[in-house]
């Protein structure tokens, strides 16, 4: 069965692109980016932009674009059964259409992955399609908020995502991903 994704949820002066590479079972029955309770990353995004998971969808999707955030997945479609990243079928990848996201988007600075997989995505299937300028874009690869992804604590998955988000004093960025 083929999954579809949603659009994305970006103002026109976001800064920061956030990228998983599917929506979860439980995301696509509720219609809402990262909506296992059991994921992180609304925890996360409540500490770094006041975007908690205590508060209804609307406000959390409307504070991540007030602090200049964009969200959104590699994958506009693909096959997968369940929700981890691990059974997307790769030859059943159609990805969204960055071209025209970034046409309208043009303050966007840095683009993060939620996890190795989307970033894995990003490199194959979209990379090689854009303009020299948006390959320079800087990519950041952060810890999976999936509960599938028990390696490192809530505190070092949220020490890391404040590295690749909030940009740091002495300008260094966080882990990045190659090209």
């Amino acid at each position: 069965m083929i999954l579809r994704g949603f659009p994305p949820l970006a103002d026109a002066d976001a800064s920061v692109l956030v990228l998983g590479s599917l929506p979860g079972a439980e995301s696509l029955r509720r219609g809402q980016y990262y909506a296992q309770p059991r994921n992180a990353f609304w925890w996360i995004l409540g500490v770094l932009a006041g975007a908690g998971p205590e508060q209804p969808y609307p406000l959390r999707t409307a504070r991540l674009q007030a602090a200049g955030i964009a969200l959104w997945d590699v994958c506009a479609a693909a096959r997968r059964a369940g929700s981890l990243d691990a059974a997307i079928e790769r030859d059943s990848v159609e990805v969204n259409d960055f071209a025209a996201f970034y046409a309208h988007h043009p303050r966007l600075r840095r683009v993060c992955f939620n996890g190795r997989t989307a970033a894995s995505l990003y490199r194959r299937h979209v990379l090689p399609s854009l303009d020299a300028g948006l390959q320079a874009l800087e990519r950041i690869e952060l810890p999976s908020t999936s509960p599938a992804h028990a390696a490192l604590t809530a505190a070092a998955k949220l020490a890391a995502w404040r590295r690749g988000l909030v940009p740091p004093q002495d300008g260094r960025p966080g882990r990045r991903v190659p090209a």
